[in-house]
């Protein structure tokens, strides 16, 4: 049995076979799991905005779509993962508020999955799957034994993608 190793809100860490990652309460938020599955490590990442280029003082990295998945990838690199072996699967990026109108606050999640897709194919990690959108929020473990993303939301079954 591996640890469990908690990445917090705008925060991203690296684990590897038998470890767990894992995060909670993913709303508009997007939790990006990155796994090698030669080396079997794995890495989280929650991210909070998709763009560090539109707010002044982002000195934490991992808050932003474009600048923690970056810093994920270069973290796995050092531990000796092969970028061209990594896989991806994303979770969250849900519309959490209701608001009328047109307003970027009402669909941060969209543009968080979106900004994140966007920085995994400049990257050329390929995403295996997802499970973003809709209304609700997601807590998410990444198995690094074996690349499996389990996503849990209070009232649904348990999902593992």
């Amino acid at each position: 049995m591996g640890i469990v190793i908690k990445v917090g809100m705008a925060d991203l860490k690296t684990g590897k076979s038998p470890d767990i990652l894992t995060t909670l309460g993913l709303g508009s938020c997007i939790g990006i799991a990155l796994w090698d599955p030669v080396t079997k490590i794995g890495g989280l990442a929650h991210v909070m905005l998709p763009d560090s280029m539109k707010i002044r003082n982002n000195s934490n990295i991992a808050k932003f779509a474009d600048t923690g998945i970056t810093e994920l990838v270069r973290q796995m690199e050092e531990l000796g993962v092969a970028r061209k072996r990594i896989v991806a699967k994303i979770a969250g990026g849900a519309r959490m508020f209701e608001v009328s109108g047109t307003t970027s606050v009402g669909n941060i999640g969209e543009k968080n999955a979106i900004a994140s897709k966007n920085k995994l194919k400049e990257l050329g990690i390929p995403i295996l799957a997802e499970d973003t959108g809709l209304n609700y929020g997601r807590t998410v473990e990444l198995d690094c034994s074996n690349g499996n993303y389990i996503i849990k939301a209070v009232g649904k079954p348990i999902k593992t993608i």
